[in-house]
């Protein structure tokens, strides 16, 4: 505490303003000295010797009065090393002192000997450094008392494997097959046909006599639908008219037709009487007032205008020429031919056209898409199914992860090793699938009992052992920082593997993502296992990081 000495006032005149000024700077005294006491910075990490993407926890401490304003180190100030996290600032109050202080987690993932420089703490806009640290960063061990090491090997030739062109024929020759079994079914094969197509066969004048016996069970008389009746009766006249007789006979009105009719008989090509074409003609006539001028004959008088089409129809038959038994053959014969001609032509260009296109094809989308590719589009895929049906968006564990997923992730038992019984409150883990599977999903939130950090090193060592007893080998890890939409900032360590099906004796190539967020006494995680390669899977993991959200509290 500083001394006063000398303290000398103009007291001469005013003596009561002299005491008065004396007393102030007597009670001022203390807090002017009290304010001057000196700020206290430090800094401290918790070793100085870490393995490739280790991480070390950097706190600095600051001691000051209660007033002052602080400014911590933000952002990448540590480089070389990276920061992770930075959290909070922890406050203590202790009478008129606050002691500040904040912990950063660093790393590196180069090898070698590295210095953390010196960091500026700002206190009342007056600059305070903290020490620099020398730290170590190993690499990884090799045991060379146990392995012992060779020299590179040259060069050898291999016999060029086969099997990836073997497969390649293999599913073209599958997709021909289908193709040509598909191309049968639907185009050559002959189909049996349908009551219409059988009708639709028949002769003009069997087809006529059908048409008029339907037309006699139909129940359009009993609902009085004459119109509709007399519509169906004249048209199939008409029909058979200008199939068998081959004179346009449904565009003409009742006149026309007639005149037609009576020219071909004048000409001798169709011989009917003329007691017929004057029945033919009443009949069109009583139709043409039905249909238009909304008239309505009995019911007996429409069943006698149906029989009387009936013998109009067998007349008319009858009176035709009819064709010799030379000429029945001859056109039977040349008829069937050019249909074998026109069906084997049309049987060999549709082969042809349908293997190139799927040769085509086929080598176009195995080569730019990929064999895997084609094989999801032809048969189907789990993933594409996942990828394709409804998502759900839900909150997992507490502190909650909330995202969004194809399935809804359950909840998985957990058993805790006696060892961490005193130190983890709650263990929650909802998981969906299997990890060495096509695709899988899991959220684990770890809660401890004391307000300790997250040693994230220690749960992704972990969680790469569990990848290797399920079979995962040759397993790749890289790390960097990631951000949530709201900006919460965690750890992504992802990689690949390598996984042998001991049941099949087949290998597929898995890549992982570990997503690792917390703080004092919690961590969050979300695991994401897939096939390497498959695009739909690739889809489903970009969808569900972009919607990961983590929260500290409920």
């Amino acid at each position: 505490m500083r001394s006063i000495k000398n303290v000398s006032l103009p007291c001469n005149h005013h003596k009561a303003v002299c005491a008065l000024g004396f007393l102030l700077v007597i009670f001022l005294l203390p807090a002017v000295s009290y304010s001057q006491h000196p700020a206290d910075v430090s800094a401290t990490i918790d070793t100085t010797t870490i393995k490739i993407g280790g991480q070390i926890h950097y706190t600095i401490t600051v001691t000051t009065d209660s007033t002052a304003v602080v400014h911590f180190p933000e952002g990448q100030t540590f480089s070389p090393l990276e920061t992770v996290e930075a959290l909070q600032i922890d406050t203590v109050q202790h009478k008129n002192r606050r002691i500040l202080q904040r912990l950063y987690t660093l790393t590196r993932f180069d090898s070698g000997t590295y210095t953390i420089p010196r960091q500026r703490i700002a206190i009342n806009e007056q600059p305070f450094f903290t020490d620099s640290f020398r730290i170590k960063i190993a690499d990884v061990a090799v045991d060379t008392t146990q392995q012992k090491l060779y020299d590179i090997k040259p060069l050898m030739e291999v016999q060029k494997s086969h099997t990836a062109l073997w497969n390649l024929l293999l599913w073209m020759l599958a997709g021909l097959v289908v193709t040509g079994g598909l191309v049968y079914w639907f185009m050559l094969r002959k189909k049996p046909y349908t009551e219409a197509e059988k009708e639709a066969l028949l002769p003009p004048y069997d087809r006529a006599l059908l048409e008029l016996k339907k037309l006699e069970n139909s129940k359009y008389l009993i609902r009085n639908e004459y119109k509709e009746y007399y519509s169906e009766l004249t048209t199939i006249i008409r029909s058979y008219l200008e199939e068998d007789v081959h004179i346009a006979a449904l565009e003409s009105t009742t006149e026309q037709l007639i005149t037609k009719l009576e020219m071909l008989k004048n000409t001798g090509q169709l011989k009917l009487n003329d007691e017929t074409l004057i029945q033919f003609q009443k009949l069109l006539q009583t139709a043409d007032l039905v249909k238009f001028a909304k008239s309505k004959p009995s019911p007996t008088a429409a069943e006698q205008d149906r029989q009387l089409v009936e013998q109009i129809v067998l007349k008319t038959h009858e009176a035709l020429p009819q064709p010799t038994q030379e000429e029945l053959l001859q056109n039977k014969e040349y008829r069937a031919k050019l249909t074998q001609k026109q069906q084997r032509r049309k049987r060999y260009w549709a082969i042809g056209i349908f293997a190139v296109l799927l040769l085509v094809g086929g080598t176009f989308s195995i080569t730019y898409l990929g064999s895997k590719h084609v094989k999801n589009i032809l048969f189907g895929s789990a993933t594409k199914t996942l990828l394709q049906g409804e998502w759900i968006t839900s909150s997992y564990g507490y502190p909650p992860i909330e995202m969004e997923t194809p399935k809804v992730l359950l909840r998985q038992n957990v058993t805790l090793p006696p060892e961490t019984e005193g130190i983890i409150k709650e263990n929650q883990l909802f998981a969906y699938g299997n990890y060495v599977d096509v695709f899988a999903i899991a959220v684990h939130v770890v809660t401890y009992k004391k307000p300790i950090p997250p040693n994230f090193e220690v749960a992704l060592e972990g969680m790469l052992t569990t990848f290797e007893k399920l079979g995962l080998k040759n397993i790749t890890t890289k790390q960097e920082e990631f951000s949530t939409k709201t900006g919460v900032k965690g750890l992504k360590t992802y990689g690949t593997g390598n996984f042998k099906n001991p049941e099949n004796n087949t290998t597929k190539n898995l890549q992982y993502n570990i997503f690792s967020f917390g703080g004092k006494g919690f961590m969050q995680q979300v695991i994401l296992t897939w096939e390497k390669g498959d695009p739909y899977a690739e889809q489903i993991i970009s969808r569900i990081v972009n919607s990961i959200e983590v929260k500290t509290q409920g």
